[in-house]
């Protein structure tokens, strides 16, 4: 839980016989076996011969062969577990449980890595090309932007081949101060950055559109990259900015980032510091919604207030997707996703992936990997295992916990989901299973027969300070819901006034 000591946390360094200090809270994190020795361990068959631990040397104790599962304490359950025999000398040598628990922890970590090799890791969502406008203004042709070398953030070429990724929703994002000003053009900027990437490394990123691009980048071993934008501000309050952003390659949309939007609420009204505008959505919100099923954009609700969380899944034809937030029970901050909503996300068949950034963690500046796990859990037990996914958030946050510092940590936290008893089924689905069984849902939903929305937002409800007006006919008025006239009035007068 979060805040609690873990149980990782309460176990110290230990000796075993080999004479390397090894710590138990190696059990979640990653062990390497030396390429030129195998890990010393005493098995059940040779513990009798052994009377005095601290008499027995080095070099009486047999060479543990990692890779091969019937050589690490007995043979091991598809779920990860060890099967030792209770009648064994193992279960009376308090000494040998380090031993244990150090081949406990690499037998997890390497069904963890056999796990990921077939079923490669699909994150929800990667800041990465935020980061490459940050630091370089998107010139990925400038040597320090290499992507084969560069240090300075999470994600790299070399670290995500490490973590096991398999494709990975990079994120087309703009500021909320971008919102009735650039936000459109920034954010064609930032999937044009995303191409290029595909373009300058073709051999690791191949830029895809749908769930069977993704199986194909699975079998050729590169990273299927996929478009997520996030933030409704993106599209300006315009439907066919959606379609165009579509026709670009998104696949999904945030429908708020930490702003309203003309037509939806995000989650700052749920603390107070922001006004609900739309109780959830407007009636051009749903309008958005309907169109992104028509479509087959997966609708994402990260960031959203509960009132639109609700409205989106009571009104989406297919199931949608929380890209990265994580469990409201487990640390009561708003961008998490509450139990009640949880239900609906199992009976509409969406999907959580899963946040790592401390503060929706543990609550704190501090967190780490089995809090994280926690999160599983949770999600797990309200939703089901077909409910969780992983979603990272990596260049995106400021805080990551312990043991999941950069993208190369995934199957550090696959080995702690095995430890606690994951089956192999629940993990390859949290991996990337779930993810495209959501994603073959939208398209199946999308239907681009049907004649595609072509209702305006009314004016009244749109910033007009930076904006034209053509395409609403007559005066402004005829577009006003009631009450939005003043406001429309007052807000000429103060552009009026600001000239």
């Amino acid at each position: 839980m979060p805040g609690e000591a873990s149980e990782s946390e309460l176990r110290g360094p230990v000796q075993v016989p080999n004479g390397r200090m090894r710590s138990l809270t190696t059990c979640t994190s990653s062990l390497t076996p030396s390429p030129t020795k195998g890990h010393r361990l005493l098995t059940p068959g040779n513990v009798s011969s052994v009377t005095n631990l601290q008499e027995s040397s080095a070099a009486e104790v047999p060479e543990l062969n990692v890779n091969d599962p019937d050589s690490c304490l007995g043979q091991t359950h598809s779920s990860g577990r060890q099967r030792v025999p209770r009648d064994s000398a193992m279960w009376t040598g308090w000494w040998l449980w380090p031993l244990v628990a150090v081949c406990t922890a690499d037998q997890f970590r390497d069904n963890a890595v056999r796990l990921m090799q077939s079923t490669p890791v699909i994150d929800g969502h990667n800041d990465l090309p935020w980061q490459l406008l940050k630091k370089f203004n998107n010139q990925l042709q400038d040597p320090r932007a290499n992507l084969t070398s560069l240090n300075s953030t999470h994600t790299n070429i070399p670290k995500l081949k490490a973590g096991f990724v398999g494709a990975q929703f990079w994120s087309a994002y703009t500021p909320c101060d971008t919102q009735n000003k650039d936000s459109v053009k920034r954010t064609l900027e930032q999937i044009d950055v995303i191409q290029r990437m595909c373009q300058l490394y073709p051999e690791t990123f191949l830029c895809v559109t749908d769930s069977a691009g993704i199986q194909q980048a699975f079998q050729e071993g590169k990273v299927a990259s996929l478009v997520g934008v996030e933030g409704g501000h993106s599209i300006d309050s315009s439907l066919g900015v959606l379609r165009a952003l579509y026709h670009l390659g998104m696949r999904y949309l945030t429908l708020t980032h930490s702003c309203n939007t003309p037509w939806a609420d995000n989650w700052l009204v749920d603390t107070g510091e922001d006004k609900a505008q739309s109780q959830g959505l407007s009636s051009f919100g749903q309008s958005v919604v309907k169109e992104m099923n028509r479509l087959g954009i997966i609708i994402d609700l990260a960031h959203v207030s509960v009132a639109t969380m609700e409205a989106a899944l009571q009104l989406s034809k297919a199931p949608v997707i929380f890209s990265h937030s994580s469990a409201y029970s487990l640390c009561h901050h708003r961008r998490n996703v509450p139990d009640h909503v949880l239900q609906l996300v199992k009976q509409t068949g969406s999907l959580v992936m899963v946040n790592f950034y401390n503060d929706y963690v543990s609550c704190k500046a501090e967190a780490n990997l089995s809090q994280v796990a926690d999160h599983r859990d949770s999600i797990k037990k309200v939703a089901g295992a077909g409910a969780v996914g992983f979603g990272g958030d990596y260049d995106g946050v400021s805080r990551l916990p312990s043991g999941l510092e950069d993208v190369s940590k995934y199957p550090d936290l696959v080995a702690e989901l095995l430890r606690r008893q994951w089956t192999e089924e629940e993990v390859r689905g949290a991996l990337a299973e779930n993810l495209l069984r959501v994603f073959k849902a939208v398209e199946q939903a999308s239907d681009h027969k049907q004649a595609p929305g072509e209702e305006p937002i009314p004016l009244g409800q749109l910033e007009a300070s930076c904006r034209t007006k053509y395409g609403y006919s007559g005066t402004p008025s005829l577009h006003l819901q009631p009450g939005a006239l003043l406001a429309s009035l007052v807000t000429l007068l103060l552009s009026l006034c600001l000239l």
